[in-house]
C-alpha cells in the first residue's frame, strides 16, 4: 500500500508578525481543516492508501486520523513531541524510508526543516506559515490528488518534480563554527539578538543570498528579485548587499513581510552559481533563514553559499494535468445505466 506522509507545523503561521503587519492568522482550526482536506483529496487515487501523520499536542493529527475517509488508513505517527521543529525533522526523518510522498503544511521555515530530513521523497508543500516564497497558495484537497497520483504510481515522479535550492551559511567566530540552512533565503541582520525571532525591521538587514527571487515574493528574495529575478528551478542564486537608501547607489520598493512594504537601498546584486559563496562580516549581529533571525553572532565571518541538494518539489497543477491525460481520474467499475 502506498503511503503519503502528512507533516503540519502548529506553530506555522502564528508569530508577531499578525500584530506588526497584515500576514494573515492561520490558526489551528484551519490547519485542522486543511489536513482533513488533503486526506480526502488522497481518495481520487481510487484504491486504499496510507496517511501517517506528524503528531501534535493540538490536536491537528488527531482530528485527521478521525475524520480520514474509510477507505484511507490514517495513523498517528509514534515519536516523541517536543513542541519545536525537531518535530518536523523528526517525522521527516522517519518518512524518509517509509513515505512515497510528504505534503508539508507550514512556511518556508518548516519546509526548510522537512526539506532537510527527506532526501528524495517527494515533497508537496502547502503554504500555511508567514514567509511563503516556496509554498504554495494550494487548496488541502487538491495538494492530497496530487499527491494521491504521485504515491500510487499513476504520474511518475520525475516528470512533475523539480529540485530546489537552498542557502548554506557557515559562521566562523572566535568560539568555533556555526552552520545554519534557509530554503529561500538566509539573511544578515545588524540586529544584535534574536528577541521575537521574526524579521521585523528592514532597515535591520544588510543582505544574504536567496535560492529563488522574485518581485511577488516576500523578504529578501522580493529585494533580489526587483533586480535579478531567479526562478525556482534555476540553479545557484542571488547575493545581495544593502544600505540605507541615500548612501546606495540604487534602491528598490519591495515587499520586506505581509502587508509592509519599503524602499531599500542596494548596493550590489549578483548571480551566483551552485557552490559559489560570498561573505559578510559581522561585527554584531544575527543572522536569520527564510525570514526568522536564528544565529547571535559578535566578530565573525559568515559565507553564504547557495547549494542543489533542496527539495523535490512536486508541480501540483501539473502533476493533476499529467494524471488526467493517462485516465487517473476515471471511476472503474461504476453501472451508468
Amino acid at each position: 500500500m502506498a503511503t503519503i506522509g502528512l507533516l503540519v507545523n502548529p506553530a506555522a503561521g502564528r508569530d508577531i508578525r499578525r500584530l506588526t503587519g497584515g500576514a494573515s492568522v492561520v490558526d489551528n482550526y484551519a490547519k485542522r481543516r486543511v489536513a482533513e482536506c488533503v486526506c480526502d483529496g488522497l481518495t481520487v487515487a481510487g484504491e486504499p492508501l496510507e496517511v501517517s501523520i506528524m503528531p501534535d499536542r493540538t490536536g491537528i493529527a488527531d482530528h485527521a486520523v478521525t475524520e480520514a475517509p474509510a477507505d484511507i488508513e490514517a495513523t498517528r505517527l509514534e515519536i516523541p513531541i517536543e513542541e519545536s521543529a525537531k518535530d518536523t525533522r523528526r517525522a521527516a526523518a522517519r518518512f524518509r524510508d517509509a513515505a512515497d510522498v510528504a505534503v508539508v503544511l507550514g512556511g518556508d521555515g518548516t519546509t526548510c526543516d522537512a526539506a532537510l530530513e527527506l532526501g528524495d521523497v517527494p515533497l508537496v508543500a502547502v503554504s500555511t506559515g508567514t514567509n511563503n516564497v516556496v509554498p504554495s497558495a494550494v487548496d488541502g484537497t487538491v495538494a492530497g490528488a496530487a499527491a494521491a497520483l504521485i504515491a500510487t504510481g499513476t504520474v511518475p515522479a520525475e516528470t512533475v518534480t523539480t529540485r530546489h535550492g537552498m542557502v548554506e551559511a557557515r559562521a566562523e567566530t572566535p568560539t568555533g563554527e556555526r552552520r545554519l540552512t534557509g530554503l529561500a533565503a538566509v539573511e544578515v541582520s545588524s540586529r544584535s539578538f534574536i528577541g521575537t525571532r521574526a524579521l521585523l525591521d528592514p532597515t535591520d538587514l544588510r543582505g544574504g543570498v536567496v535560492s529563488q527571487a522574485h518581485p511577488g515574493d516576500i523578504g529578501l528574495p522580493a529585494v533580489a528579485g526587483s533586480l535579478e529575478p531567479l526562478a525556482p528551478a534555476e540553479p545557484g542564486g542571488v547575493a545581495v548587499r544593502l544600505a540605507e537608501p541615500a548612501d546606495a547607489p540604487r534602491s528598490v520598493r519591495a515587499i520586506v513581510a505581509p502587508g509592509v512594504t519599503a524602499t531599500i537601498g542596494v548596493t550590489s546584486c549578483d548571480r551566483l552559481e551552485p557552490g559559489e559563496s560570498v561573505s559578510f562580516d559581522v561585527p554584531d549581529g544575527v543572522v536569520g533563514a527564510d525570514g526568522e533571525r536564528e544565529l547571535e553572532l559578535t566578530d565573525a565571518t559568515v559565507e553564504l553559499t547557495p547549494i542543489p541538494e533542496g527539495p523535490r518539489l512536486v508541480d501540483v497543477d501539473a502533476t493533476l494535468e499529467a494524471g488526467a491525460r493517462v485516465g487517473g481520474f476515471e471511476a472503474a467499475g461504476i453501472d451508468e445505466r
